[in-house]
């Protein structure tokens, strides 16, 4: 949807057309349920905050301004909505150790991924992305699989964009290293099958 789309339904909301919402949803409550799923690692949490985060987004819509893009607005929403849910929780996220990143981990990781169907490269590694503590798998899918510019995820998350940097650099450390972990053994039990 583009920009001028989104507004138009936002206007039509904000003078008294209850029903242009429902285009917004439709719009991004696929998106809102995925980033709250990497936040929270549970799909009954991740549809509750989800619908939170769309009574929030209703309730406070004539405070959206322009000066970023609607999609910005509703990730900020949701990432604190998901902050809020965690504090309430206060669950301790699974952390990931990274041992020393060396370009041969990367290399075995393309090597394993090319072998892999690119539907299920993109399953693999969305499996693996929810092994990340919460904060690492929601700025990995907004700049991986959202395509939002460092600018647009330090708006939504309130840090500066080299501090996304820098985390997004850790998260793919990370990362890289849960899917050498489990691809590898996967690639072994695949060849060995082939064998036989």
């Amino acid at each position: 949807m583009t920009i001028e789309k989104d507004q138009y339904h936002i206007n039509q909301v904000l003078e008294g057309n209850t029903n242009a919402f429902t285009v917004l949803i439709d719009q991004y409550k696929d998106l809102v349920f995925t980033l709250a799923l990497r936040m929270l690692k549970n799909r009954e949490e991740a549809e509750e905050v989800s619908q939170d985060t769309f009574i929030k987004i209703f309730k406070s819509l004539q405070k959206f301004k322009g000066d970023s893009k609607f999609s910005t607005w509703i990730y900020k929403v949701t990432y604190n909505t998901c902050l809020d849910r965690l504090k309430k929780n206060k669950r301790q996220q699974q952390v990931v150790t990274i041992d020393e990143f060396t370009e041969k981990h990367v290399k075995t990781i393309d090597n394993a991924l090319e072998n892999l169907v690119e539907e299920e490269k993109k399953q693999a590694i969305q499996e693996c992305i929810n092994l990340l503590p919460s904060e690492d798998g929601f700025l990995l899918t907004l700049y991986y699989f959202e395509e939002q510019s460092l600018a647009e995820i330090s708006k939504i998350v309130g840090i500066s964009a080299n501090h996304v940097k820098v985390k997004l650099y850790r998260s793919r450390q990370k990362l890289a290293s849960i899917l050498r972990e489990r691809l590898e053994p996967e690639m072994i039990t695949h060849y060995e099958r082939e064998r036989k």
